[in-house]
């Protein structure tokens, strides 16, 4: 009898491993998407007709090429990323243009040129301050030497003190010190463009024959005395715009009009509007009496490069005693303070 051998039949049992992680990217997608929708209602529900139709715009035309409705782009914020030159060739964002906001007006450019000389009349004093503290001569008198900046200009003056007074007494003859800081005074505004005006200060003291000869004679005298020496130190001659003796009209301190510190010369560094109206006073010729008719160079909406504003700005630093653009104050220095006529002491330095 034949044996038939037995078949055996063997089940392997797997165990699940890990199948993978899948569903966590599905599960990302879905709450991207999500987000999406979320964002896309909110905007829909926020947005004004108008914007919506510049959205639509953009869909429609991305490249901005058409004319026909909508903007350039999605949300138009009033900038723009680009600029079209003289051929209409789109440029992209290029940090040399800036968008001067339309022509400035004849009054415009009149505040800024003011707001720019203040600003050179204020760097003036800080080089005056740091060259008296350098100076032999002068820095032993800096307490009687006070700068400060009034509507007119730069105010340098010299003042009396009890024990060392700038002339003789009762006369116009300079001290050898006062002599010798004029010098220097001299020189230093034979270097500045500007036009210089002299005023000459008393106290309260009256004379015995003050109808023949009083404080307005003397300080008359005193004022021609230190414009003298100015011109002995270099400044030119017709660089004086006015020489004028006050008296006691403006005292320095006016609780104590006896006070030799009301005994002073004051040198003014004129700005541009007050040589001018010093001029116009005296019956000269007004110059420039209407303002200048800026012409557009470019469209509204056309930017400006910033070599094309150097040249405008060089243009207008002409006016203004020939300032180098490079020299020109930053223009987070425009933002000007109230003129408050405070004394600074060079003590403050």
């Amino acid at each position: 009898m034949e044996e038939f051998q037995p078949i055996i039949v063997k089940k392997s049992i797997r165990k699940e491993g890990h199948h993978g992680g899948s569903w966590k990217v599905a599960f990302a997608d879905f709450a991207v998407a999500m987000m999406a929708f979320f964002f896309l209602m909110w905007i829909l529900n926020s947005t004004t007709e108008t914007q919506k139709k510049a959205i639509e715009g953009y869909f429609k035309d991305p490249a901005g090429v058409s004319q026909s409705g909508g903007s350039r782009y999605v949300i138009d914020l009033g900038g723009s990323p680009q600029t079209l030159d003289a051929n209409n060739e789109t440029r992209g964002y290029d940090s040399d243009y800036i968008d001067p906001q339309g022509v400035m007006s004849a009054a415009d450019i009149e505040t800024l040129a003011e707001k720019i000389e203040r600003e050179r009349l204020k760097d003036l004093m800080q080089e005056l301050t740091q060259k008296i503290e350098e100076s032999e001569t002068m820095r032993p008198f800096k307490n009687q030497l006070v700068l400060d900046i009034t509507k007119e200009g730069l105010r340098i003056q010299i003042i009396d003190q009890t024990k060392r007074p700038m002339f003789d007494p009762g006369g116009a003859r300079l001290k050898y010190y006062t002599r010798d800081i004029l010098l220097e005074l001299g020189n230093f505004l034979s270097q500045v463009p500007n036009k210089v005006k002299l005023t000459g200060h008393t106290d309260s003291a009256k004379y015995a024959d003050d109808d023949d000869f009083g404080n307005w004679e003397l300080s008359s005298n005193r004022a021609n005395a230190a414009r003298r020496t100015l011109i002995e130190g270099g400044m030119p001659a017709a660089k004086v715009a006015e020489v004028v003796g006050l008296a006691d009209t403006v005292l320095f301190d006016e609780k104590r009009p006896f006070d030799p510190v009301n005994r002073r010369i004051a040198m003014i560094v004129l700005n541009k509007k007050s040589a001018e109206q010093i001029r116009t006073n005296a019956g000269g010729k007004v110059q420039n009496n209407e303002p200048k008719v800026i012409e557009p160079v470019r469209p509204r909406s056309q930017p400006f490069t910033k070599s094309e504003m150097q040249e405008a700005t060089k243009k207008l630093s002409d006016d203004l005693g020939n300032i180098k653009p490079d020299e020109l104050p930053s223009p987070d220095r425009f933002k000007e303070a109230e003129d408050n006529e405070q004394i600074w002491n060079l003590d403050d330095f």
